[in-house]
């Protein structure tokens, strides 16, 4: 995972010529042109440098054998559309890779005006995010566990997940208690994205939300998304009050007791200690 600020190593391919069947109109996917395929990869070299071992980095001859095969064994109308899936694909299959800049050009762009080249630029990386997860409806640890397996797909990797605790209800008091967890986890899914595939599992699981911070089946929430501080009308990161939450805080202490927040520059420890004295 990139961490924010922490700095990156680089293997660069630039202009790979290949010959493939991209394009709006029928002649290009038919008869197909010549594309220029340039890519600025995040990968941590160091082990590499000191091993002297190709197994520590990334092999630039089989990522443009990767590339050249992608683009001539598929067909997209957009660029930008390869470009898109391209760079998922190859964040997807190579372990050691953890961001990437990915240029696609078309030297013959059919404009019928004179053009070096038309491109697009796409930048993608994994990123690191935190979600809490709630229950207090019917089988709550069923609830959970099945949450964290539905979570667990190509584009989000669970990698710790906390232990279950039982918390008193926050808010809204009169209901059962909670069972409650954090997870921190690795994703291609921005921010909206994520959010949307959590509603789709709390979908899953019939949360319905019928009373602001009433019994659920299953409340997912993210907490954080790396160091990103946002807000709009669907979604606020780093999650409103988490630092007051006790479910949140003594859970998210277990996986990740020196994260800092973001706007209150205060580690979980930290924080988790400041709520226990109060």
């Amino acid at each position: 995972m990139l961490i924010s600020g922490e700095k990156m190593d680089y293997v660069n391919i630039n202009n790979l010529e290949i010959f493939a069947n991209h394009g709006v109109f029928p002649e290009e996917n038919f008869l197909g042109q010549k594309f220029l395929v340039s890519a600025k990869m995040g990968v941590d070299i160091r082990k590499a440098g000191l091993s002297d071992d190709l197994n520590n980095t990334l092999n630039y001859g089989e990522i443009c054998q990767y590339i050249t095969d992608f683009m001539k064994n598929n067909t997209f109308k957009l660029i930008e559309t390869v470009v898109e899936r391209l760079a998922e694909k190859m964040l997807l299959n190579f372990e050691l890779l953890k961001s990437i800049e990915l240029t696609i050009k078309k030297p013959w762009a059919p404009i019928g005006l004179p053009l070096e080249t038309a491109s697009i630029t796409i930048k993608r990386s994994w990123h690191r995010a935190f979600i809490a997860l709630g229950s207090n409806m019917g089988d709550s640890k069923a609830y959970l566990d099945n949450g964290l397996k539905s979570l667990n797909c190509d584009k989000i990797k669970v990698l710790k997940t906390s232990e279950y605790m039982v918390t008193k209800a926050y808010g809204y008091t009169d209901q059962p208690d909670f069972l409650n967890a954090c997870t921190m986890v690795d994703t291609l899914l921005t921010p909206h994205e994520l959010l949307d595939r959590l509603h789709e599992i709390e979908k899953e699981a019939h949360r319905e939300r019928i009373i602001r911070w009433g019994p659920r089946t299953l409340d997912l929430d993210i907490i954080f998304y790396d160091k990103l501080i946002f807000e709009d009308d669907e979604l606020v990161i780093p999650h409103i009050d988490m630092e007051n939450r006790d479910f949140v805080l003594f859970p998210m202490k277990e996986i990740a007791p020196n994260f800092r927040h973001p706007i209150l520059n205060k580690t979980m420890t930290q924080l988790s200690e400041q709520l226990s004295d109060r």
